[in-house]
This record gives C-alpha cells, sequence and structure tokens, in this order.
C-alpha cells in the first residue's frame, strides 16, 4: 500500500475547496459589502523588455486596447518600472523578493500582487487574447474576481471550464486550483494581502543558489493556498471572493507564440538559470 504524503494531503485539501466553490451554485449569490470601493477601471500588463517584445505577443497587447473607449486605462510594466513601483510602493523589502525572481514570469507573478494590492484594477497577462465583450460587470463591487482552472493528471492536459464546473463533476485525476489570470480586485484586499504575504515568505526563505519552482512560490500555486488557508481560517473572507467560471468569453489564452518554445516559457525555465542575452539574437534576426 502506498503511503500518502502530508504534502499530497494537502494539495488534495486545497483542490477539493476550490472544487466545492466553483461546483457550488449558490456560490456566486454572495455579496462583499463591507467597503464602498471598487476596483480602478485599469488594465495592468507585464513584459520584462520592451526592446526584446515578440510582434505576436505585442499584437496579443493591442487587442485590449479597446476597452479604453470604454473608460479603461490601459499599462504596460517592464522590469525597471515594476521594480521601481515596488519599491516606492512597498519598500526595500518586497523590492528584494523581486530581486529574487529569476525568470520574466516569476517577476510578472510576484509584481501583480504588489500591483493589485497596492493600486487595484485588473491584471492580464501578455499572451491573453481580448474577445471584446463586457468587462464592466466585474468591477461592480470590490470582491476579488479569479479563474478556476482544471488539470487532468492521466491525460497531462486541462479540463475545459464547460465539463469541470458542472456541478458533482469530478474524476480521481482531477486537480482543480485557482489561476492568477486575471487579477481582478480593489486596493488593500484581503486575499491579495495574503498571497502576496507568502509569496514574500517564501522567497526570503529561499537559499543562496537555490532557484525555487515558480509556480507555488509566486504562481498559481501560491495564490491557491493562500486562499485556501485564509479561508479556512476565517470562513468570513469567502464573501470577498467570486469565481469566475467564464473567464473564456472575455479572453483566449493564445498558445502558438514564438516565446513558448524557448527558455522564456517558464516551464521550459523552472528551477533553471534564465539566460536572458541569448533573446536579443533571437528577436533581431
Amino acid at each position: 500500500m502506498r503511503v500518502i504524503s502530508q504534502l499530497e494531503e494537502n494539495h488534495y485539501a486545497r483542490s477539493c475547496f476550490v472544487r466545492s466553490l466553483v461546483q457550488r451554485y449558490e456560490y456566486h449569490t454572495f455579496a462583499y459589502s463591507e467597503s464602498a470601493t471598487k476596483p480602478p477601471k485599469r488594465i495592468v500588463q507585464f513584459w520584462d523588455d520592451f526592446k526584446q517584445l515578440p510582434k505576436d505577443v505585442c499584437s496579443c497587447i493591442e487587442t485590449w486596447k479597446i476597452v479604453e473607449t470604454q473608460g479603461f486605462e490601459t499599462l504596460l510594466f517592464d522590469t525597471y518600472q515594476a521594480k521601481d513601483f515596488i519599491q516606492r510602493e512597498l519598500g526595500e523589502r518586497h523590492k528584494r523578493a523581486f530581486d529574487k525572481c529569476y525568470h520574466p514570469a516569476m517577476q510578472s507573478d510576484y509584481f501583480r500582487l504588489c500591483y493589485i494590492f497596492v493600486k487595484g484594477g485588473c491584471y492580464i497577462d501578455v499572451d491573453d487574447v481580448y474577445e471584446d465583450n463586457n468587462i464592466q460587470q466585474f468591477f461592480n463591487d470590490n470582491r476579488l474576481k479569479i479563474q478556476p482552472l482544471c488539470y487532468d493528471i492521466a491525460t497531462n492536459k486541462m479540463v475545459s471550464p464547460s465539463v469541470f464546473t458542472k456541478h458533482g463533476t469530478h474524476e480521481t485525476n482531477w486537480i482543480f486550483y485557482f489561476n492568477n489570470n486575471p487579477l481582478i480586485a480593489c486596493s488593500r484586499h484581503p486575499l491579495i494581502e495574503c498571497a502576496l504575504t507568502q509569496a514574500t515568505l517564501s522567497l526570503e526563505r529561499t537559499k543562496p543558489h537555490i532557484l525555487p519552482e515558480i509556480q507555488s512560490t509566486t504562481g498559481p500555486g501560491n495564490l491557491t493556498k493562500s486562499i485556501f488557508e485564509a479561508i479556512t481560517e476565517n470562513c468570513e473572507l469567502e464573501k470577498t471572493l467570486q469565481v469566475v467560471c467564464e473567464w473564456e468569453n472575455i479572453a483566449i489564452n493564445k498558445w502558438d507564440l514564438s516565446y513558448r518554445n524557448d527558455q522564456r516559457n517558464w516551464r521550459l525555465s523552472n528551477c533553471r538559470e534564465y539566460q536572458r542575452t541569448i533573446y536579443q539574437k533571437i528577436e533581431n534576426n
């Protein structure tokens, strides 16, 4: 008989927690009314180096410009601007944590937590293509809006939201978790604060010359763990969260992008030294 580790039990508990929120019909009736504050109508994105911004990624970013006609502001940060923002708004401790983010994807993960916590708004990954549908609905109250995901270990594929969001649907090989894209919230949201605190502590605990796992340190794994622990400790925080199960109607994540074939893809660089200098040559050829 195989012994189940404590780590596996924790992952299973978090997966069950996310599944319960995703498939609970009455969940979407919750309203967070402790504050009248709403997220600012602002779309925030990140690419580490504007001089090496691939054309296909730029095309994805451009699709979001149309929301400016709806009264939204769009902002794009690079590494230097993100670091300056973090140091100015949160101080040296968070800036040092950002410096430990060894890959652009990790920088993006950490920066979005910092920015949304301080300013609020909507963080969108640069490989998302806007489908030109209404996003005003996500800015009408001060709940955190996040997208659930489901991964099938057996097939090594993502499960479609149309399948895993149905009440009672489940397979033993499925893992439910929260994506950190999009990330929509008012400033100082308590769940964003928990995720930022946990990411900062994880980066601070990193031993010299050790590159931590990206997903669990700053990415969706960190967000899922932080939300699970916060709501387990204080169930009232559940009212501050809205699970968005139909985000694909708003934006589609584009997979056939040039950077996914090299080390700029975090999956190919996880826990490895990132060779930033080689991409100047790639983009110039």
